[in-house]
């Protein structure tokens, strides 16, 4: 029903956000992930998606549009809801949820609270086919060293850096030092490439 939203941000918290449309204000929950990407503008394009249920409306939005294709893939999984595909996707970016799902990673999927090794193998199973015909899902390219470049990308906008600006000075680093291994190091030196 609705696209996306594009306003200002009244309101922002790390599970809700408040979109200000033509002085029509739209409550919309979102992901860490999203969070951290609208946490330092003031306005912006939110991809949004309308669940309705019996017992009222709710409104969920991502700041990339791969996002929120994964939130649909995830939520027609039997036995997983808005709140835990939303929770998964606090965790886990969506290259390293569909990296998960195509190598059959159980365990990764099972890290996220809420979903225990029957509901990782379902989704694993429902998956693994959906997900190589999402053609802008499966094109995200998963990053050399992943985690440790997440955890330094997360640390980084935590300092107030520009999401964008802090990418680019993680690959500056990596593709000049590929051996950096610590989050720390890495962290020091991706602030002096800025």
């Amino acid at each position: 029903m609705y696209a996306y939203l594009q306003g200002k941000f009244s309101y922002k918290s790390p599970a809700q956000v408040y979109i200000d449309v033509h002085g029509v204000g739209y409550e919309v929950n979102i992901s860490l992930t999203t969070y951290s990407s609208i946490q330092n503008i003031t306005e912006g394009k939110l991809f949004t998606y309308l669940q309705i249920k019996e017992d009222g409306h709710t409104l969920y939005g991502f700041f990339e549009k791969e996002e929120k294709e994964m939130f649909v893939l995830l939520i027609g999984v039997s036995g997983i809801g808005a709140a835990t595909a939303r929770l998964m996707l606090s965790n886990l970016i969506p290259a390293e949820i569909v990296k998960a799902i195509q190598q059959g990673n159980i365990k990764l999927i099972e890290s996220v609270k809420g979903i225990g090794k029957k509901t990782a193998e379902r989704l694993v199973l429902e998956l693994k086919d959906k997900v190589s015909k999402h053609p802008s899902i499966t094109d995200i390219v998963l990053p050399q060293g992943n985690r440790l470049q997440q955890d330094a990308l997360n640390a980084l906008i935590a300092l107030g850096i520009n999401k964008n600006q802090a990418e680019q000075s993680i690959q500056k680093v990596i593709l000049a030092e590929p051996s950096v291994t610590h989050l720390e190091d890495l962290i020091k030196k991706a602030l002096k490439a800025i």
